[in-house]
């Protein structure tokens, strides 16, 4: 239970913090309709699930290998928590999104937009990281493995589709976007919390 605690928070963090994915989802929702906004969201969950992918085998590999490099990992995933906290708490500069240009977008053009901005984010690949090699141990399954994985691809898909449907309105988008501060001081100290505990729980 405690681990489905821990990828839960981390997820749910890592999802509702304003980033590229965000800014993509919005935009596109804006410029080309809800409909458009949706397959990108669909596209951004896709790019999740290629994460998860190498994440597990690599976690596997490792855990298989070398018990004492797989906790190095875990400690260096965990230190990565704490630092990106710092760095959420303190961040200053605000996310701005393009609703000027209006370049031709298919529903495809919008599916494969959302997959690789995702994909092409080393932040959703050090969070997935970071997250499997906090949760996942010798002892935990694959299937359960894989469940969270999925969970990961599933929070990511309900949250932007959300976006695609409230937030490309503009006033929800201007106090989301207004918000930030706050935002990036609760999950930063959240973040940052969890880092020190999943760090020194054994």
């Amino acid at each position: 239970m405690t681990e489905v605690i821990a990828v839960a928070v981390i997820t749910l963090l890592a999802v509702i913090s304003p980033g590229a994915d965000f800014a993509m989802v919005v935009r596109n929702s804006y410029l080309y309709g809800r409909p458009t906004g949706l397959f990108a969201a669909a596209g951004v969950a896709a790019g999740v699930l290629v994460h998860v992918t190498y994440t597990m085998l690599g976690v596997g590999l490792l855990i298989a290998s070398s018990t004492a490099l797989f906790t190095a990992i875990k400690l260096a995933g965990a230190a990565y928590l704490v630092w990106i906290g710092i760095r959420t708490f303190r961040a200053r500069e605000t996310l701005t999104v393009d609703l000027e240009s209006k370049p031709e977008l298919t529903r495809g053009g919008a599916l494969r937009s959302g997959f690789l901005t995702n994909v092409l984010n080393p932040k959703t690949t050090l969070f997935v990281v970071s997250t499997f090699t906090q949760v996942v141990g010798p002892e935990t399954p694959v299937w359960q493995q894989a469940g969270y994985g999925l969970f990961m691809a599933v929070a990511h898909l309900g949250w932007f589709g959300a976006v695609a449907l409230f937030f490309s309105d503009s006033r929800l988008r201007e106090r989301m976007l207004k918000a930030q501060k706050t935002l990036n001081r609760v999950i930063g100290s959240v973040l940052v919390g969890l880092g020190v505990g999943l760090g020194f729980a054994r």
